[in-house]
């Protein structure tokens, strides 16, 4: 895929003297629509659908976590070809193919009976919800924005949040008066309905539509200002910046955060039903707060991440995360457990979009998608982990709290991960004869 031009478009005459809307923002918000549908019906949804497969099927939480592991291992195994294809056929392709690929495996999750079946079906899922979800919507982001970046990747993750939010009476309730399983197909038909025309308003790169990032007009593409700005930004190839600290010790970080994210969206609500009484509808209210939350962090974050120290944002949200996992984990009322719930989703919302921002502005665009996607390898660990971790150590004790405080503490350790990634030095390179 090719970088945006820097050349300057013309101006049609009945432009000139007013300013539109940029069209990146549409496509935030188409974006956001894409990470509506995935959080509603697989990633916000799973640990809704987990409650119900454990009371149909009787299958330990060592083994739904098994399903979560899998997802996580496909994003990490494909997340560097995700990432070269991205960049090289553009983020509307990859995520049309990923809307089929999420709709055929919700199809065949519909019809499981077995372990393996159920294990089968969510390979495909997670294979589709990855190419139409975070790596390929978040390239499409560093394409459209430089100065306004993390504002942009904030918007783009209100679908997700807003999924959350609604569960309960979206797909709980769904569950509760249809089954699973009619819960299910009618998600594939809305995933193909919706997701589709979505896809079709993706345009790759502003070059594409006559436009600068930003939005910016041709004056203030000249300015010395944004000359300057140009002539410093980074342009790390793959390799380029596999070689510095920086990349690694912010994938760490990344992951690291994703111990307690992922144990929490896989485990509560059967933390909730199972270990403190209450029911599926009253535990996903609380899926529901760290959603909400979670939107407060990420419009806040968003917003004071275009004019604050990133690497501060993430450090502070890491021992956030810590606090509000050894809340919950140890709730002995329902205050408690509320307070650690309105942690944590601040922390998530507003650590999300530092995570894409910090990237590309240590990076650069060029080959934003594969060193991305190779970052994936690395933040899998969190993801594969944390859950497991916490469906063990609660088939073996009896009890979440251990596992629980476990994950806490590796999160809040994290945060020194942050605190070493520098911004990297430009790459030397041979000088052109």
């Amino acid at each position: 895929m090719t970088l945006p031009s820097r050349r300057h478009p013309a101006t049609p005459p009945e432009r000139r003297g007013r300013r539109r809307i940029f069209y990146g923002w549409y496509l935030a918000l188409a974006g956001a629509g894409l990470q509506f549908l995935n959080g509603s019906v697989l990633g916000q949804a799973f640990g809704s659908y987990a409650v119900a497969l454990r009371s149909d099927f009787g299958w330990s939480t060592a083994s739904l976590s098994g399903a979560s592991a899998l997802r996580e291992m496909e994003t990490g195994i494909n997340g560097p070809w995700q990432g070269w294809v991205v960049d090289r056929f553009g983020s509307r392709r990859v995520a049309r193919v990923g809307v089929v690929l999420l709709s055929i495996g919700l199809f065949l999750f519909s019809n499981v009976h077995n372990l393996w079946q159920f294990y089968g079906s969510f390979i495909v899922m997670a294979v589709g919800s990855s190419l139409m979800g975070y790596l390929t919507l978040t390239s499409l982001m560093v394409q459209w924005f430089d100065r306004r970046r993390s504002t942009a990747l904030s918007l783009n993750s209100m679908g997700g949040a807003l999924a959350g939010m609604l569960l309960p009476i979206t797909v709980v309730y769904s569950i509760e008066h249809l089954g699973w399983r009619l819960t299910v197909m009618g998600s594939a038909l809305l995933v193909i309905l919706v997701g589709l025309p979505l896809c079709q308003l993706f345009v790759d790169t502003p070059a594409e539509k006559g436009l600068l990032p930003d939005g910016a007009s041709v004056e203030e593409d000249a300015s010395p200002e944004r000359a300057a700005a140009r002539a410093n930004e980074p342009n790390f190839t793959l390799r380029e910046a596999m070689r510095t600290p920086a990349f690694w010790w912010v994938s760490c970080g990344h992951g690291s955060a994703l111990f307690v994210v992922a144990a929490i969206n896989v485990h509560l609500q059967l933390f909730l039903t199972e270990t403190r009484g209450y029911s599926l509808h009253e535990a996903s209210l609380v899926t529901s707060l760290i959603t909400a939350m979670f939107l407060i962090g990420n419009l806040g974050g968003g917003i004071i991440g275009d004019y604050a120290n990133k690497r501060v944002l993430a450090t502070a949200a890491m021992l956030m995360h810590m606090t509000g996992m050894l809340l919950i984990a140890n709730s002995s009322n329902t205050t408690m457990l509320i307070v650690g719930a309105i942690i944590h989703g601040i922390a998530w919302g507003g650590r999300g979009p530092q995570m894409a921002a910090i990237r590309a502005e240590y990076f650069g665009r060029a080959s934003f998608g594969k060193i991305m996607g190779v970052s994936n390898g690395v933040i899998i660990i969190g993801t594969i982990a944390g859950p497991l971790i916490a469906g063990y150590m609660y088939d073996t004790t009896g009890s979440y709290r251990f596992g629980f405080d476990m994950l806490a503490l590796m999160s809040g350790a994290g945060s020194i991960f942050f605190v070493l990634a520098r911004p990297p030095k430009p790459p030397v390179r041979p000088a052109a004869d």
